[in-house]
């Protein structure tokens, strides 16, 4: 029973609670009136027709309402751009007359029309000076406030186009009995602005004549409000009255007010004489402004106006007085900026002063890099260094965006010493809020270019993991975010980073990750400045294995992806590649891929093909690109047979009458300009090209260079095992080869000896000295060394064999001439014998040349390791030079050995003709002796 009227309680809501909403609804769809005007209103309303614009509102101005009158008023630019004279001449008349006693409403659109004719420069002014300038004086004073301002706004604007006589008589003869204290306070304060805004249409001595007067009258004027306007403007006519008028005019004005007792005439005479300060000279800098400055400074109870606007131009006020202030009032200075960088920060106080603070401490961020001037770069760390990091991260966030703001001009006035502030770059990359990111994002290129450029690289390689990281966590949180158009920002500005890092650092972090935003992001802008930043880097990659990587990734996974979005977006790059790259790579890499999206089964990809087709088009040259222009004619012709999609259809016929207008529609100037501008394109990649070749070369080198090193190390070991082991055997070899010798020239010598009588001469102890000088210039090294062992064993053998010829009998023959005959014969054979001993000899000597020459060769070729190849042949050639040279060296030893025989032959028998002629001549036995002697001092030379 109670489930049961439970159960109708919770249907009675249920039915009851949709009941009363449908019963809402059902108020809200009552029949509404359609008509809020009633007939007569209507036909009161409506206008005929057949009336042209300036007849409808000549006829609205006359008979219509309000509203209507409202509408031909705000409409009046248009009649005056469509025909001005007949507007001037029949409907501002009509205007004018509305306007007498007219509402707020219809007075502020006469005012907002007027000044939109002056502004735009629809008419002449001079034209229709009376039209617009009397209807302007004329509701100057009107009574509302805001009217008269904007009657006064437009008298401004209509001042700088009217002409001096104008001015002075419509203008200025008004003006001076406004400005008296007999009229309102808005009159005065209109004739204030207008004395300001006329002072620069006349000479200066026309200003000082009837103008001054006025002024100073105004700047004593009982109201607060008139002398602090009229402060503003004394810049105006200052500069318009001159330097030395202004010195002894308006600087004693200025300074009075400056004393006012009201705090907005004293900010107003403040500013006006900071801003007059570079027409101030020395004296009154240091007489005026210095100790005006320095007591808003040292004020406990400063004025919190003063003080705001003190912060905004102390920049200004330390770059104006830097030459006349001492070291003292220097640091006087600096010390005020270092409060003003802290204030508001050590008491808590209401919101307005919050605020206010807030507004200082954001001033003092504008001023840095004025100030970073005034204090020296060099004195940065010590003077404005805590300033500047308690700004970056103050807790403010307004203050943080300015300080943002102006980073970049900061970083490149430290120069060298931009390392200290890398922590405050790294604190502004990581803030969490997005308004600092976006204003450090502006001049994001200009800081980067200064911090990866200038400072010192020690400092710079601890830090640069930090700075890239930070970069990259930057990109992260702002694609997160959605932020697009800060998005947008960053990629980019960070295309500049194909200038500043290396390009391997690119490809291993940056590239990376704005390929995924290519593919991945969903935002068009986003994705379009992602293709642009991913082509910047790619052009500006120096490895054409990186390179060829990334153009693979491009063209798997967008011009041959899965999704038709990603070859969309190929389509995309393809149309920035073609602005950033030459034709020719842009040809070469990105044509075909895209001209094969002809046969895509998405019609929205053709249809983006058929819009860029004129741009592929335009990236061929004749006669060059002639097959790439065949196969873009095929795409042309399957677009236009056998395209059933109608959108595409009519965009590739609209894209073939581009084609044919194309080389016609162009101009020479601008085609001409384009390859200028592709042929630098060109240039730049060919010389990015050579940088990579000249680079690969150096680390070949340096490769090539360690393992040559390495390689002379061996070989040094190896060549000195290998000198001492052919040492040994050449020395080994020389002695065996020159004993066989002396033991063969020992028994020549004896047997030619024994039978013949001689006697020793001095001459014959020089002969092994002779020998001993020939052996060591014939000979190398160690084989000198033996023969000269030998010198003294042939010593003692010509002893003894001379000792043995004198104890010897001597037989006299009785044919003494025949033995002269052959004694003459032998001594032409000997002397042949001698020739050719001479020939031997001069033979041994080119040969001794010869092994001086290879010796030098292998100094050479020791000297030139470094060349491996040229190292490698050079040995090659010295030891077939070796092998030629011990060729020749064993087949002259070979023919000395022959002429050796032949001699000794000679020998016996001349022996056989002594023992058969008997005794012979003591002069031929002295001749035959030297001449044996001789040819054994060849042959010791030979051996």
């Amino acid at each position: 029973m109670f489930s049961s009227s439970r159960m109708t309680v919770n249907q009675s809501s249920l039915l009851y609670g949709p009941l009363e909403e449908l019963q809402e609804l059902a108020f809200i769809e009552r029949p509404i009136r359609r008509s809020l005007k009633t007939a007569e209103e209507i036909d009161q309303l409506t206008v005929d027709e057949d009336l042209n614009d300036i007849e409808r509102a000549v006829y609205l101005l006359s008979v219509g309402q309000e509203v209507q009158r409202a509408s031909v008023i705000s409409n009046l630019p248009s009649l005056v751009r469509q025909n001005p004279a007949e507007t001037f001449r029949r409907v501002v008349p009509k205007v004018r007359e509305v306007l007498n006693g007219a509402g707020a409403e219809i007075q502020l659109a006469a005012a907002a029309s007027f000044l939109t004719i002056l502004q735009d420069d629809i008419i002449l002014i001079h034209t229709h000076t009376f039209s617009i300038l009397k209807t302007v004086l004329l509701h100057l004073n009107h009574r509302d406030t805001v009217v008269s301002n904007a009657w006064l706004e437009t008298l401004l604007s209509a001042i700088n186009a009217l002409p001096k006589e104008t001015i002075k008589q419509e203008v200025l003869n008004p003006l001076l009995y406004q400005s008296q204290l007999s009229h309102s306070l808005q009159a005065r304060l209109a004739s204030c602005r207008i004395l300001g805004k006329v002072a620069c249409k006349f000479d200066p001595h026309i200003v000082k004549k009837d103008l001054l007067p006025l002024v100073r009258s105004l700047c004593q004027d009982v109201e607060l409000e008139v002398r602090a306007c009229m402060c503003r403007q004394l810049e105006n006519i200052s500069r318009a009255s001159g330097v030395d008028d202004t010195r002894t005019e308006l600087l004693p004005e200025l300074v009075e007010l400056a004393r006012d007792e009201e705090s907005s005439v004293r900010l107003a005479a403040f500013d006006t004489i900071i801003n007059l300060m570079e027409m101030m000279d020395g004296d009154d800098r240091l007489h005026v402004v210095v100790p005006m400055v320095m007591s808003v400074c040292e004020a406990s109870q400063a004025d919190e106006a003063i003080v705001a606007s003190l912060s905004f131009q102390f920049g200004k006020v330390c770059s104006g007085l830097a030459g006349s202030l001492s070291d003292e009032e220097k640091g006087r200075l600096l010390q005020r900026f270092k409060v003003l960088c802290v204030a508001g920060l050590q008491t808590e106080g209401n919101q307005t002063d919050c605020n206010e603070s807030t507004l200082i401490r954001c001033n003092c961020c504008y001023n840095l890099p004025a100030m970073v001037v005034f204090a020296d770069s060099t004195h940065f760390l010590s003077e404005l260094y805590p300033s500047f990091s308690g700004l970056c991260c103050d807790p403010q966030v307004s203050v943080r965006r300015s300080a943002a703001a102006s980073f970049h001009q900061v970083v490149k006035l430290l120069g060298s010493n931009v390392q200290l502030v890398h922590k405050e770059l790294l604190a502004l990359l990581q803030d969490e809020a997005l308004e600092v990111l976006d204003a450090l994002m502006n001049h994001l290129e200009e800081t980067l270019e200064a911090v990866l450029t200038r400072g010192e690289n020690l400092v710079l390689d601890n830090k640069f993991p930090e700075l890239l990281s930070a970069l990259l966590s930057v990109e992260q949180k702002v694609g997160c975010s959605l932020r697009w158009r800060l998005h947008e920002k960053l990629l980019q500005r960070y295309s500049c980073l194909a200038r500043l890092l290396p390009g391997e650092v690119l490809h291993q972090n940056f590239s990376p990750r704005i390929f995924t935003i290519l593919t991945t992001n969903k935002v068009l802008p986003v994705q379009r400045e992602a293709a642009r930043t991913f082509c910047t880097f790619l052009r500006h990659n120096r490895k054409h294995e990186q390179r060829q990587e990334m153009m693979e990734r491009l063209i798997q996974d967008l011009a041959q992806g899965r999704s038709y979005w990603n070859r969309l977006r190929f389509l995309d790059v393809c149309e920035t590649a073609s602005e950033i790259f030459s034709r020719k790579y842009f040809n070469k890499y990105f044509l075909v891929p895209a001209l094969e999206l002809v046969h895509d089964p998405v019609a929205n990809v053709r249809y983006k093909l058929c819009q860029l087709l004129p741009r592929l088009r335009s990236s061929l040259r004749l006669p060059a690109d002639k097959q790439l222009l065949q196969q873009l004619d095929f795409c042309v012709q399957k677009l236009l047979c056998r395209e059933k999609d109608k959108d595409v259809v009519a965009t590739i016929r609209k894209t073939v009458l581009e084609l044919d207008k194309l080389d016609l529609a162009e101009p020479f100037h601008k085609r001409q300009e384009r390859d200028l501008l592709d042929q630098k394109k060109e240039k730049e990649e060919n010389l990015l090209l050579e940088m990579e070749q000249l680079e690969r070369q150096q680390s070949e080198g340096k490769l090539n260079s360690e393992k040559h090193t390495e390689r002379k190390r061996r070989d040094s070991k190896t060549s000195l095992s290998a000198i001492k082991s052919m040492s040994v055997s050449s020395s080994g070899s020389t002695l065996s080869s020159s004993g066989k010798e002396m033991r063969k020239a020992k028994l020549s010598r004896s047997r030619s000896l024994s039978s013949q009588p001689t006697t020793s001469k001095p001459a014959n102890s020089d002969r092994p000295l002779k020998v001993k000088e020939m052996s060591s210039v014939s000979g190398p090294g160690k084989s000198s060394m033996s023969l000269s062992k030998d010198d003294p064993l042939r010593t003692a053998h010509f002893s003894t064999a001379t000792q043995s010829s004198t104890s010897m009998p001597v037989l006299i023959r009785s044919n003494t001439t025949s033995l002269l005959e052959r004694a003459s014969t032998l001594d032409h054979r000997t002397s042949s014998l001698d020739q050719r001993d001479h020939r031997t000899s001069t033979l041994d000597h080119r040969t001794c040349n010869m092994d001086h020459r290879n010796n030098m060769m292998e100094q050479r070729t020791g000297t030139m390791n470094h060349r491996t190849t040229t190292v490698d042949q050079r040995d090659h050639r010295t030891s077939t030079l070796d092998h030629r040279t011990i060729d020749q060296r064993d087949h002259r030893t070979s023919t000395l050995d022959h002429r050796d025989h032949r001699i000794s032959t000679m020998d016996q028998r001349s022996k056989t003709m002594d023992r058969g002629c008997g005794v012979k001549d003591s002069q031929s036995r002295k001749l035959s002796i030297n001449r044996k002697s001789n040819s054994f001092s060849v042959q010791s030379g030979r051996d």
